[in-house]
């Protein structure tokens, strides 16, 4: 266990566990993980003080280390809380950075047979772990999360899904409205792939594309585990970079364990054309459709926020407004936020939850 004063503002904890979890995951990602903990400038002489937990989650392609380090003309995550105890505009609380890391980018803190059990890790392995090792006020009206981008996605997920564990959740430009924030990317998804298509396209005159049974059900063809094999070789471009995060997304989102690299994908690959079955089993993991299923859960909250420039790049601000009607319409009690930006740089929109979320969950 490594222990880093920081800045006379807390101290930095970073250890590791082993996943038990994890240890059969079908990516074959690493069990050992870092568990980073920001302690608040209180803790260490405080001896018999015990503190609400706040875990963040990363955005996609980032992890938890990612979160408390340098960052140029900006500040780190636990940089921002220890400014804003000081300015006492929220109290002291633990922060918890965990890493769920994959070799496809990240992964959306949910379960799925093609990439792992990351929603039992964190509530079954780091909650506790996080409880037995430093002083936490152990109960889910003391626990609380938050995330932008996946890790919105996920604080919105786990809040559904496992209200036992959470009693807060903050989602910064969270995934949702899922017809608006991924299926216009994925033409361009398509275009990476063929590039990986065996046998490759040829110039000149040309049949129709070869319509192979298997990639009208969603099916790969072999281009899509090649692709796969050459992103853990290389570091991805920027469009390279968008078509890892949609494959990670069908890993997710329609996992089969009896198809090749063990998800279906949501569009023919050959033609383009979308696969309505196999987009049914993405719509039922939006949260704007989630809503009516675990309502009850969501009233059980003690806090929830969320927001979403109104430029983002995404379109994740369409979703985030169908999320706030559904919310109204099954009575879920709710903060919804709209702000002049992009889904990047927003960062000091933590300036706004993390006080809210400590409000709610202290003792």
């Amino acid at each position: 266990m490594l222990s880093i004063p920081y800045r006379k503002s807390g101290t930095l904890i970073v250890t590791e566990h082993r996943s038990e979890v994890l240890a059969d995951n079908p990516l074959g990602d690493p069990v050992w993980r870092k568990i980073t903990v920001w302690l608040p400038p209180s803790y260490a002489s405080a001896k018999n003080r015990h503190y609400p937990a706040l875990y963040s989650l990363a955005g996609f392609m980032s992890a938890g280390p990612a979160q408390v380090g340098w960052r140029g003309f900006d500040e780190n995550i636990p940089e921002r809380v220890a400014r804003l105890i000081h300015k006492k505009k929220m109290g002291e609380a633990v922060i918890v950075f965990p890493d769920c890391f994959t070799s496809l980018g990240g992964n959306q803190y949910i379960n799925s047979s093609a990439i792992g059990r990351y929603a039992d890790y964190l509530v079954k392995e780091v909650v506790p772990f996080v409880d037995r090792t430093f002083r936490t006020l152990a109960a889910r009206d003391h626990r609380g999360l938050f995330g932008h981008s996946s890790g919105g996605y996920g604080a919105l997920a786990h809040a559904m899904l496992y209200p036992r564990i959470w009693g807060a959740a903050a989602s910064h430009a969270g995934d949702m409205g899922f017809e608006n924030c991924y299926l216009p990317g994925w033409s361009r998804t398509l275009t990476v792939l063929s590039q990986y298509r065996n046998p490759p396209y040829r110039e000149g005159k040309s049949k129709a594309p070869m319509l192979l049974a298997a990639t009208k059900r969603g099916i790969d063809d072999g281009r899509v585990r090649s692709f796969l094999m050459a992103m853990r070789k290389k570091s991805p471009s920027f469009d390279e970079g968008h078509a890892l995060m949609d494959v990670a997304m069908a890993a997710t989102y329609d996992p089969d364990p009896d198809a090749p690299n063990g998800f279906r994908l949501p569009f023919n690959l050959e033609t383009g054309e979308l696969l309505n079955e196999r987009w049914r089993c993405w719509q039922r993991r939006d949260p704007v459709r989630m809503v009516g299923r675990y309502a009850a859960a969501l009233r059980s909250l003690r806090a929830l926020y969320f927001d979403c420039g109104w430029r983002d790049q995404y379109h994740m601000h369409y979703g985030a407004r169908q999320f706030a009607q559904a919310l109204d319409k099954h009575s879920v009690p709710h903060i919804y936020e709209i702000f002049d930006g992009t889904h990047s740089h927003t960062a000091y929109r933590y300036d706004v939850s993390l006080p809210i979320l400590y409000k709610a969950l202290k003792l």
